[in-house]
């Protein structure tokens, strides 16, 4: 379960392949933190501590100019962005999702962790043997495909290969370790009855300490059940934002994610588009295509409500969201913070 090296590795972060580096070329520019304007400094200032706003990763060189200082190529910022990405006033989180499809030693995540400030935090996925009851038939799953998965739900495994090398790896600069469960037949899990007994058992065999949170993708298992089972762990749901569940306000009600020891909200996809679809639309990723604001209000009035009930605020975006996730993220950071002054205006009011 080592992971993997090489060009292979980088796949990981963008999901195609990249070029291999040419011999007899001379050393790439380093990569730098993009001109920050005075209006964007102040914002960062401004936006509360607490609320860690962030993409799903920062290996996109169509964020030249907003992040990086120039254009470079996936490759080269899956190695050399981070720093640069960490330096942007409003993002302070990142999600990692390359261990979603393998594990990685706690000397990666280390490397990670010395590359930003000390008030970064990562949202990292959980390696899907976690959470995948039986295995897709998609042919990268090999000979596994369409077999029963013994790994799934299996605290001992998830202990060895997820958490230990997160906890040490990261450190402090750890934020939610986040168990996505894709959508799956819920017979396949057992039901979900079942399915929720075997989770507040997997949960609560996990180390102590780490923040961990549950994402699931089937609408049913947003029961009462489901929202217990978490608060007795101390597990944060995860607000899914995409087609196929129910908008953020219903998520959060079901699961009582503003009960929760943190506030974690992924925020992937409009509700009219398919994961294709939106890439071919908004890619390069350099500009906002079609904003939506009733969620980006619905988004910062939650980061507001966890904020008055003293809790972390963990946003990932998506570029697939609206078309730019830094720029999705500087538009929320503005409504944050608005929103946060007219209820100070407010109480100054009644005083």
């Amino acid at each position: 379960m080592a992971p993997q090296r090489g060009p292979s590795q980088l796949d990981l972060f963008t999901g195609a392949p990249v070029e291999a580096p040419s011999r007899g070329r001379g050393r790439a520019q380093p990569v730098e933190p993009a001109p920050v304007p005075e209006a964007l400094a102040t914002l960062g200032h401004e936006l509360p501590q607490g609320i860690y706003l962030g993409t799903s990763s920062w290996t996109f060189p169509g964020w030249n100019g907003l992040v990086f200082d120039h254009e470079a190529t996936a490759s080269q910022l899956a190695r050399e962005g981070l720093s640069a990405y960490s330096r942007h006033p409003v993002l302070r989180t990142v999600g990692v999702d390359r261990t979603f499809y393998g594990p990685v030693t706690a000397e990666t995540f280390a490397e990670y962790a010395e590359q930003v400030p000390s008030d970064f935090r990562f949202l990292v996925k959980a390696h899907e043997a976690c959470t995948l009851a039986r295995f897709p038939t998609h042919e990268r799953y090999g000979a596994q495909r369409g077999q029963l998965n013994e790994r799934f739900l299996n605290a001992a495994y998830a202990e060895e290969f997820v958490v230990r090398p997160f906890v040490e790896g990261l450190g402090d600069k750890g934020g939610p370790l986040v168990f996505q469960f894709p959508p799956q037949d819920p017979q396949v899990l057992g039901g979900v009855a079942r399915f929720v007994e075997r989770l507040h058992a997997f949960l609560s065999a996990l180390p102590k300490g780490p923040l961990y949170a549950v994402e699931v993708r089937n609408e049913e298992l947003l029961t009462e059940g489901f929202a217990q089972a978490l608060a007795d762990v101390g597990a944060s749901p995860v607000l899914a934002i995409w087609a196929h569940m129910p908008n953020m306000g219903l998520q959060a009600k079901r699961t009582r994610a503003l009960e929760a020891r943190a506030l974690v909200v992924r925020w992937m996809l409009p509700p009219n588009l398919g994961y294709e679809e939106a890439r071919a639309r908004y890619a390069p990723f350099n500009r906002l295509v079609d904003e939506d604001v009733p969620t980006r209000d619905l988004l910062a009035r939650a980061c507001l409500a966890g904020l008055r009930r003293e809790r972390p605020v963990f946003v990932t975006i998506n570029n697939k969201a609206e078309g730019s996730a830094p720029l999705s993220a500087i538009k929320l950071a503005e409504r944050i913070v608005s929103g946060k002054a007219q209820e100070g205006s407010q109480r100054s009011v009644a005083s």
